[in-house]
């Protein structure tokens, strides 16, 4: 009897390098274990989307549709070459316009793309029936996900079989054209058990001729499990990655998997066990000048307790390194868990998974919902669709009081279409005002990327890539993986005989200011701390990059009243003024790195 043949996509160029590096690696660094990759037999890659085309432009000056197509060189013509999309968010973190979505597909198509792997963090169908239809309409495959995580300890109303059961059954009854089935778990929390039962409650209902697969991350410890459970349950297709970007944060490794099938009736994509290990010499040798976050090689076994997908972990620590709040990640897990459950439960994947982060860190940061992370409360004020449960009553009324939101139920994509940031007509003016070429490609990635697109277009995006400490020391374009202070420029907090001041580092003859700081109590401190020439300081809250100054020195402000934007972990804060008086000083500018409790300005 022959054994039932498994589809394997490798992981590992896509979420593999997500899971692990926050998604910055170089494509001229891994192009050689593509290769390699190819010549082991591997003819199914995930090679694109997901956050892995946005960090392109932000961090590598790399185009994500140049990328594609180099990478479809490579692999030739045959191979299935897959990317993620958000549904109506396609690769963005914000609701897309219909002629967005519809532009998405268009692109991905032209650029090498085979098949689109498309979900909803809320497990609204209504959200994937759009961008499905653009989907076919260019002749891609599309593969519709249901989307699952396990509820933290002691919660219930989701993400239990009966509710896989009845998303599938809405996706089936809606009509919307797809091609195969992925129930993907971001976290990996889900236990085999529920996983069996799920696979094969979907196999009931789509019978056999319907390509079904799990995806799965290594997060919690279990993903080998619920891959052999998968398997008995009936899956055609697995999710996998080769080291050193897997495990820990991200799928399996191949070579593991190959072993746990052992004896088993299953042929995992007619892989050979020292094939697969050339190919990881290669891909390690690639690797080997790029740090790897301890964490990322991890499983936790809290992660079930707060669920935190593995793409997003890693990019989450890594942005905390850099605001030098790293010390403060356990806090922030633990407080998920009640920022998942008074959400509504949404499946703990991007963007929501980034919405719950957000406001975890906000709740650690400046005490239990004291502050809305925009993302979150439009989650539940309604502005992404429609969430599993109700959210908490409570945090609707705090998010509609401090975004200045009515709760809606309005299909999101109205809402977008009235937006004229998401209108292809104001991109593409946009970019003949900088004197960018109006291709589809460049409107997409304004669009997509808003003003680091723009900065790309304009060649004047950061490199920002984490390597080892010997490879940065003659690489002024490369980051150390810890050392935050090399290559600096910008704004630090240095202490002089135990007084805190302000540094600002640049490089040639720069006209530097020294100013000092107030002490890190002044941040949680009820009474404003007064300046040293008089007045009241208006600290930093958290660690982070000013955004937009909204005042001017000489200007009147109001106790209470915006007077700036800081941006931190993909998140605004809000600075208001502590005290009614006159801005006598504003010690920053835009885009100026601050840390937390710097002044920013002064009130007299």
């Amino acid at each position: 009897m022959s054994k039932k043949y498994i589809d394997i996509m490798d992981t590992t160029f896509r979420d593999g390098f997500q899971s692990v590096f926050g998604g910055r690696v170089l494509m001229k660094d891994f192009f050689p274990a593509v290769e390699a990759a190819r010549e082991a037999g591997i003819t199914h890659f995930e090679f694109g989307g997901g956050a892995r085309f946005q960090s392109l432009f932000f961090y590598l000056q790399e185009n994500a549709f140049e990328m594609m197509d180099k990478f479809r060189e490579i692999v030739g013509p045959d191979a299935n070459l897959q990317t993620l999309a958000r549904g109506i968010n396609t690769v963005m973190l914000d609701t897309g316009s219909r002629e967005l979505i519809d532009l998405h597909a268009k692109m991905f198509a032209k650029h090498g793309t085979t098949t689109i792997r498309n979900f909803d963090a809320l497990n609204d169908v209504q959200n994937l029936e759009y961008s499905a239809e653009c989907i076919k309409k260019y002749g891609l495959n599309h593969e519709v996900v249901v989307t699952l995580m396990d509820l933290p300890p002691g919660c219930t109303g989701a993400h239990d079989v009966p509710f896989y059961e009845k998303t599938l059954r809405n996706i089936l009854d809606s009509g919307l054209p797809f091609d195969s089935l992925c129930f993907k778990d971001a976290s990996g929390t889900s236990s085999p058990q529920k996983i069996y039962e799920t696979i094969a409650m979907a196999r009931r209902l789509v019978g056999n001729e319907t390509h079904l697969r799990l995806h799965t991350h290594e997060t919690a410890g279990v993903s080998v499990s619920c891959y052999l459970a998968a398997l008995e349950a009936g899956a055609d297709g697995i999710d996998l990655a080769a080291s050193p970007v897997s495990g820990g944060t991200s799928q399996p490794d191949i070579l593991t998997m190959l072993h746990a099938v052992k004896g088993k009736n299953y042929d995992l994509g007619g892989l050979e066990i020292d094939k697969i290990l050339k190919y990881q010499d290669v891909l390690a040798n690639c690797l080997k000048d790029y740090f790897i976050p301890p964490e990322a090689t991890q499983v936790s076994p809290l992660i079930p307790f707060s669920p935190m997908p593995g793409g997003a972990l890693t990019a989450n620590t890594q942005m905390m390194r850099d605001n030098g709040t790293l010390d403060k990640f356990p806090e922030v897990i633990k407080a998920m868990r009640e920022v998942v459950e008074k959400g509504g439960y949404g499946t703990s994947v991007t963007p929501v998974s980034q919405f719950y982060w957000q406001q975890a860190y906000a709740n650690v940061m400046f005490g239990p919902w004291k502050q809305i992370a925009p993302g979150y409360g439009k989650m539940v004020l309604g502005y992404f669709g429609k969430t599993p449960v109700e959210p908490d009553a409570e945090v609707v009324r705090l998010a509609a009081e401090k975004l200045k939101l009515e709760p809606t139920k309005e299909n999101p994509l109205d809402i977008a279409d009235r937006d004229e940031k998401k209108k292809i007509s104001v991109w593409k003016q946009r970019l003949e005002i900088e004197g960018i070429e109006a291709t589809e490609e460049n409107i997409f990635i304004a669009a997509a990327c808003d003003e680091k697109g723009i900065a790309f277009l304009k060649g004047e995006s950061p490199l920002n890539v984490r390597k080892n400490d010997s490879v940065c020391d003659n690489d002024k374009d490369c980051k150390l993986g810890e050392n935050k202070m090399a290559n600096a420029s910008g704004n630090y907090t240095v202490v002089v005989d135990g007084q805190r001041f302000n540094v600002t580092i640049a490089e040639g003859n720069a006209d530097i200011q020294v100013t000092p700081v107030a002490s890190s109590n002044s941040v949680t401190s009820s009474t404003p701390a007064p300046a040293s020439n008089g007045g009241t300081e208006v600290p930093a809250a958290v660690n982070g990059a000013v955004w937009k100054i909204l005042v001017k020195e000489g200007d009147r402000v109001e106790k209470d009243q915006q007077i700036m934007i800081l941006e931190a972990m993909k998140m605004e804060i809000d600075i208001t003024a502590p005290v009614s008086g006159v801005i006598t000083k504003i010690l920053v500018n835009n885009a100026q790195a601050v840390d937390e409790g710097q002044t920013l300005a002064i009130i007299g």
